[in-house]
């Protein structure tokens, strides 16, 4: 596509703004949630050692907190967002993401760190909720999911560097300074919506702050086949992506003795996620969602059926796990954002109370499965790509209920 008729195809969603500030805008706020888990994957050692945790698998709380914090506080925002603005809600959230970091940054105990996590993960919380709010208030179908994906491409490159962005943190001054840069990201994505972002929302969508208002959102997220069907596959690809989060810094450290290496094969396997959601921009619009994401989906569920075998067999190396987890990440990364907007599409004027709640389901859930998988580590990659393949399976189970057992078949040619 040529650069005319990309911007043909991409008008300026609102009067001073333009589309590719636009989706930088969203792909920043996607970004601050990524950069507070990935970012501080090197240091879980020294901060676990700083804060006397002795035991490996307990420094996992370091990110299930933060995450459980991020999936709970969502069912918040939503309604909020719904009924004062999109933009108040970012700036104030933002700003409480700033101050939160820095407590964290001075944690001086487990229990001090993990309420400063769970908090900080709250604050965070508003970045899921208004990023697809914000999206699906001016774009809906195919071209919501192209700024998603496009928006995913940004938000993907995140894992890449994150963790080598700690890491070099590190190199240069102790663990805390993590937390602190945490800081200054938070305020900068604040200070740029609140001096470039338009309200989205229209005065005449706004609801009203109600326990009917609420219970009727509820009954449309969770009583519309569509929204609950993609939410709960949602929620079982996202246990998986925390279940390697939770282990992944341990199997590279304890299984494989190279924790130099993690961030570069982390980067590796983060980087197929953003070349999928790139791929996935470039060809939803032709192909339609379905197509893309079933077929990502089976995908994903055959390459963690062989990964597993490999690793029940004693043959997983550094070398296997990186390249069965690029493909998995590929895969995902190609489901992910399609399955997201799937969701979202029955839910029109909802979409900041919607977004709520799916947003809890998937991350609170996905944060339960992560932390069980991690949990499980035992010293081989078996758990986790054990816990890649059912929870594949149960996605799949999933889909095939929503779509009545037709895989492909788009609901609606003109949008999906």
């Amino acid at each position: 596509m040529s650069s005319t008729s990309a911007r043909a195809a991409a008008p300026p969603v609102h009067p001073g703004i333009g589309f590719r500030e636009f989706v930088g805008i969203v792909a920043a706020l996607m970004a601050v949630n990524a950069l507070g888990i990935d970012s501080m994957l090197p240091a879980l050692p020294e901060i676990g050692q700083a804060i006397g945790i002795d035991e490996e698998n307990k420094r996992q709380w370091i990110i299930a907190s933060y995450v459980f914090g991020f999936g709970g506080a969502q069912l918040i925002y939503g309604p909020l967002a719904d009924r004062y603005g999109r933009k108040p809600i970012l700036i104030a959230s933002m700003a409480m993401f700033a101050v939160m970091s820095v407590l964290a940054g001075f944690a001086d105990s487990f229990a001090s760190m993990i309420a400063a996590r769970v908090a900080q993960g709250a604050a965070a919380a508003s970045s899921r909720v208004l990023a697809i709010s914000i999206v699906r208030d001016c774009y809906s179908g195919r071209q919501m999911a192209r700024v998603m994906s496009l928006s995913f491409i940004v938000f993907l490159a995140v894992p890449i560097v994150a963790p080598s962005l700690g890491q070099i943190i590190m190199l240069v001054a102790p663990w805390p300074a993590i937390f602190f840069f945490l800081a200054a990201f938070g305020g900068a994505v604040g200070l740029w919506a609140l001096l470039r972002l338009p309200e989205t929302l229209k005065p005449e969508d706004r609801q009203p702050v109600s326990p009917a208002a609420l219970l009727a959102a509820a009954k449309l997220v969770l009583g519309n086949r569509y929204s609950l069907g993609y939410t709960i596959a949602s929620t079982m690809l996202f246990g998986s992506l925390l279940g390697f989060i939770n282990s992944v810094q341990q199997i590279f450290a304890d299984i494989f003795h190279a924790p130099k290496l993690f961030p570069f094969v982390f980067a590796c396997v983060a980087s197929m996620m953003a070349v999928a959601s790139f791929t996935n921009a470039r060809v939803v619009g032709r192909l339609g969602t379905r197509l893309v994401s079933h077929s990502a989906l089976l995908g994903f569920i055959a390459i963690a059926a062989v990964h597993l075998a490999v690793a029940a067999s004693g043959y997983e190396t550094i070398w296997t796990f990186a390249i069965f987890q690029a493909a998995m990440m590929g895969c995902f990364g190609l489901a992910g954002s399609n399955f997201g907007s799937m969701s979202m599409e029955p839910l029109g004027r909802i979409a900041g109370t919607g977004s709520s709640i799916q947003g809890f389901i998937s991350t609170v859930g996905g944060a339960a499965i992560g932390i069980i998988i991690g949990q499980g580590f035992d010293g081989t990659t078996v758990p986790v790509t054990l816990g890649f393949l059912i929870l594949g399976v149960l996605a799949l189970a999933a889909v095939l209920v929503t779509e009545r057992g037709r895989l492909f078949r788009p609901q609606n040619p003109a949008t999906a």
